[in-house]
């Protein structure tokens, strides 16, 4: 029996048991509806199996879809909370749990796999391949991270989620501190899920490398592919940095190393810079896929070529560059020293600057153009205040003296979500809408797409300005609870009311995509929105092989050119194409990871080690394995594409 206390909630409520209820039932319902409807093998081989970047895409798609209700519940019973004083809808420990999964939630396991999906769909069409370079270990990076965020809300009803902030700072993370396995799920999933990351940051730039197009010189690729290799490049830098981090807190908690402690030796420190040196590069992870969508949808909508593209590519590889140097800027008030301040400050404030090129380039296409406002160039547009609202109070938390007043209040929440929020969730819903017709073959309601845009845009300004106001008047972050003498209640009341119109946006969302699925015309042709690279040259739906012939680029808008100027994109015949096999060998070995990581939670060390020897025998077998793949005959291909209409004999 005591073995299995230590899997109870170390802090139940009525709204967790109500939750463990709800997950409980939901999956049952999946596993009946699977198995009632005999879809096991479907699954298993078309899904499960596949090494198609496109499905693999897709799977990241629903992930972050998912993530993204699980992390907004977060959102809301924090604002929630915080919409009257002394309220006592959360205790000071669930609300811990709470902001600390709702961080790790959006950033990691929302905001992340959103952008991979657009990664894994987009990049090998926009380059002309017929896939990414290593397509088995494309489906070993998505099943990877998806144990990890299994893992992670694994906590949330068994043992306990973790309490020490998204940050997860030390010494506030040791075993004193935080003596439930909570944190152990933020160490060890985090770093099951970050090998999947690294692994797709090695893959997508041997891919953007390697494969493209003939004619496809670097400075004729796309500016989203550009903005996915310079964003794969910092993946490749930062994360072996969390990799380790997380490998050096797993220590300290479960074999009492002193890496982090305040004695010993340790410096709790040291956790703060590693962290910052990985975390503050993965905001442009982050954000700059989401500038590479942004000057896509407004180059197609603005119906010129983009403007400055020299200048976008350089101003992207600047800001590479700086998100490196710049770390220092989220802990002004720990005691570094006034030089240091100083450096770290000014680096800071100049990141502003290649941010703001690509602003006036974007500005500068809207410019004189013939402007045609679809729901993505809607949210393209309503992002550039928004977002440049935030980076101005960027600027502002730049200046380490006055950061004295703004660090760790309600200002600086403030400032994130007006960055992540225009900059990252709009491209993101902005880039869907775009190229849901490309992948599921018939478009999202327009009229229903731009009120969401616009009860969104409400929403946010509701719930993020009064937070600007109430940090400036001290109102503390990671506070669960305030005095009414403390004059806070009304705006965050506000930042309540503009949270539940973010909610109803975000159901109108979904509500767009069933009504669609319904009611939508399916006779759309391959480009409905008359764009201009290459992804809409092929069919929709796309076929397994994307491309019939590869095509031969002459421009950075190959496929404009092709309709507007008469270049000849596909000058070779139809041969049979090479493929790759599906195989269940990624999924495997994730879940000899997932199982792992589960047992070093708890330290229960005979399954750790036999799930390590799995993870070894898989890793030994796809070494020894002789799979050179299968080849798709010219008759194949040639049915397909009459079947598409679009045969090229």
């Amino acid at each position: 029996m005591e073995f299995f206390k230590q899997f109870a909630v170390p802090h139940p409520s009525f709204l967790i048991y109500g939750a463990m209820v709800s997950i409980g039932l939901a999956m049952l319902a999946i596993v009946v509806g699977i198995t009632y409807f005999k879809k096991w093998g479907y699954l298993w081989r078309e899904w499960i199996t596949t090494v198609d970047h496109k499905r693999i895409g897709i799977m990241y798609l629903l992930t972050a879809l998912l993530m993204l209700f699980r992390g907004g519940v977060d959102a809301i019973m924090m604002r929630y909370q915080l919409s009257m004083p002394e309220n006592t809808f959360l205790d000071s420990q669930h609300y811990n749990e709470v902001f600390t999964t709702h961080g790790i939630v959006m950033i990691l396991f929302m905001a992340m796999p959103f952008i991979t999906f657009f990664f894994n769909y987009l990049i090998p069409l926009q380059i002309g391949a017929r896939d990414v370079a290593f397509p088995r270990l494309n489906a070993l990076s998505f099943w990877l991270f998806f144990m990890g965020m299994g893992l992670f809300n694994l906590s949330f009803i068994i043992g306990g989620s973790p309490d020490a902030g998204w940050t997860s700072y030390f010494p506030l993370a040791n075993n004193e501190f935080s003596p439930t396995v909570g944190t152990n799920y933020y160490m060890i999933a985090i770093q099951i899920a970050g090998i999947g990351t690294l692994i797709s940051g090695i893959n997508f730039i041997t891919t953007i490398l390697k494969m493209r197009a003939p004619g496809m010189s670097l400075m004729k690729m796309p500016m989203f592919t550009w903005s996915a290799f310079i964003a794969n490049v910092i993946v490749v830098f930062a994360f072996p940095v969390l990799t380790v981090l997380l490998a050096m807190g797993t220590m300290d908690r479960l074999f009492g190393t002193n890496f982090f402690t305040t004695d010993n030796g340790g410096m709790d420190m040291l956790w703060a810079n590693l962290f910052w040196v990985w975390g503050h590069p993965e905001v442009y992870i982050l954000i700059l896929p989401a500038f590479g969508l942004y000057s896509e949808i407004i180059s197609t909508f603005a119906r010129r070529n983009l403007y400055g593209y020299k200048s976008m590519v350089a101003s992207m590889v600047v800001i590479s560059v700086f998100s490196f140097i710049v770390w220092t800027h989220h802990f002004f008030t720990m005691g570094q020293g006034a030089l240091t301040n100083s450096i770290f400050s000014i680096t800071t404030m100049a990141i502003a600057i290649p941010t703001g090129v690509k602003i006036f380039n974007w500005l500068f296409t809207l410019w004189k153009g013939k402007i045609v406002f679809t729901t993505p160039m809607l949210y393209s547009v309503l992002f550039i205040p928004l977002f440049t609202l935030g980076g101005v109070t960027g600027v502002m938390l730049a200046m380490s003296a006055a950061d004295y007043q703004y660090h760790n209040t309600m200002f600086l929440v403030a400032h994130f979500h007006n960055v992540i929020i225009p900059g990252v969730v709009y491209a993101m819903i902005a880039g869907l809408t775009f190229y849901w017709p490309k992948m599921f073959g018939f478009m999202l309601n327009e009229r229903i797409g731009k009120w969401t845009a616009w009860i969104m845009s409400i929403g946010f300004l509701l719930s993020f300005m009064p937070m600007y106001i109430t940090g400036l008047d001290g109102q503390a972050r990671r506070m669960s609870t305030y005095s009414e003498a403390a004059g806070f209640s009304m705006l965050n009341m506000v930042s309540f009311v503009g949270a539940g119109i973010m909610a109803i946006s975000f159901v109108l969302l979904v509500y767009n995509i069933y009504y669609s699925i319904r009611y939508a015309s399916r006779d759309i042709g391959s480009d409905p929105w008359d764009a201009r690279s290459l992804e809409w040259a092929t069919h929709t739906p796309v076929p397994e092989y994307n491309f019939a012939v590869i095509p031969e680029v002459a421009s950075t808008q190959a496929f404009w050119d092709t309709k507007k100027n008469g270049h000849e994109l596909f000058k070779g015949k139809i041969e049979k194409i090479h493929m790759p096999n599906n195989s269940g060998w990624p999924f495997i070995m994730a879940c000899f990871f997932f199982v792992f990581g589960f047992a070093m939670v708890f330290s229960i060390w005979p399954v750790v080690i036999v799930t390590l020897i799995g993870i070894l025998v898989c890793m030994a077998y796809r070494s020894f394995e002789k799979d050179h793949g299968r080849y798709i005959s010219v008759k194949e291909i040639e049915e397909t594409e009459a079947k598409l209409r679009g045969a090229k004999k």
